[in-house]
């Protein structure tokens, strides 16, 4: 597949004048938002995990603080 490079301003050109422009300008600016959607879908699952081991992280430190000073809520 012969991958045009284009730029985010194109493509919002493309996009606020899709009903004129031919089917390839669209496939360009479908791949591109394609593209941008994937890599930051997965960087939200990356950052929930992190998130998520944070949290654990957190909790087992509370617990252990308030263990040793007698603390019932923090």
């Amino acid at each position: 597949m012969n991958r045009q490079k284009i730029t985010s301003d194109e493509v919002l050109k493309i996009i606020s004048e899709r009903r004129e422009r031919p089917n390839k300008d669209l496939e360009l600016a479908m791949n591109f938002v394609k593209a941008d959607f994937d890599h930051t879908k997965e960087q939200l699952i990356k950052m929930t995990d992190h998130l998520d081991k944070l949290e654990i992280t957190y909790n087992s430190l509370l617990k252990e603080y308030k263990k040793r000073n007698g603390v019932s809520n923090l």
